[in-house]
Order: structure tokens, then C-alpha cells, then sequence
């Protein structure tokens, strides 16, 4: 898999989750991935990104940075949302906020085997003392 093709398989990842297309999901998630080094499966990750749209309804992946090589994608992800309640332990309360997540990625035969992420959440926490 070059370069380019990890590139463009990652972005229409970003655009799956963008729709919601939880059925094509399976075309860039192994049945086995493994989230922050949970075994979560690809039924454990829908799930997962189903509640995040559920707790963030205007939630939506924007990618800031992108780095291919091999097998590995790493990626800032923008975000600028409202979520409900409670996010990340901080009490947001439908607040709009922005942030990043730094996402590093392993792909098996063209699908997401491996994810590690982590989220600014000290942004967040920033904004909200305002």
C-alpha cells in the first residue's frame, strides 16, 4: 500500500464517520481493533463512536494533519462542537468548544487494526474557565 493510497483509504474513513455510515464502517475497521489498547472489536468501536455522536449531535472529524507511512497513519484531528453534559469528566453543558485529538493509527490489508488518541482536553478545560 503506498502512501497515497493509505491517504485516501484514511479519508474516506474520516468522511464514513462524518455521515454516520455505520454499515460501511467494516470497510476501514478490523474485526479485532484494538482502541488505546482495549480490545473493543468492530462492534465495541461502533458503538463507541455511535455514543460520541450521541453525546456531540454537531460532532464532525476535520482533518488538520496528515502523516502516512507504511502501515501507520498519524492525525491532528479539529474539532468544533457542543457536547451534552458532561465530556472528557468536565461539566460542558452544551458549551461550544473546540479542540484536538492526536490520533495514531495501524492498518492491517487496507483496515484501522490498531488505534492510539489522545484529546486536549486541558483546551477544553480552558475554555470552560472563561
Amino acid at each position: 500500500m503506498t502512501r497515497t493510497d493509505l491517504a485516501e483509504i484514511y479519508r474516506s474513513y474520516i468522511s464514513c464517520l462524518n455521515r454516520q455510515d455505520w454499515p460501511q464502517l467494516a470497510r476501514f475497521v478490523d474485526d479485532d481493533v484494538l482502541h488505546n489498547g482495549r480490545p473493543l472489536g468492530l462492534s465495541g468501536y461502533r458503538k463507541m463512536l455511535e455514543q460520541d455522536f450521541d453525546d456531540i449531535p454537531d460532532l464532525r472529524f476535520n482533518v488538520e494533519l496528515l502523516i502516512c507511512d507504511g502501515t501507520h497513519v498519524a492525525s491532528r484531528l479539529a474539532f468544533d462542537c457542543s457536547p451534552r453534559g458532561r465530556f472528557l469528566g468536565l461539566e460542558v453543558k452544551g458549551r461550544r468548544v473546540s479542540f484536538t485529538e492526536n490520533v495514531f493509527y495501524e492498518f492491517r490489508e487496507e483496515k484501522i487494526v490498531q488505534v492510539w488518541s489522545v484529546i486536549d482536553k486541558s483546551a477544553i478545560e480552558v475554555q470552560l474557565a472563561l
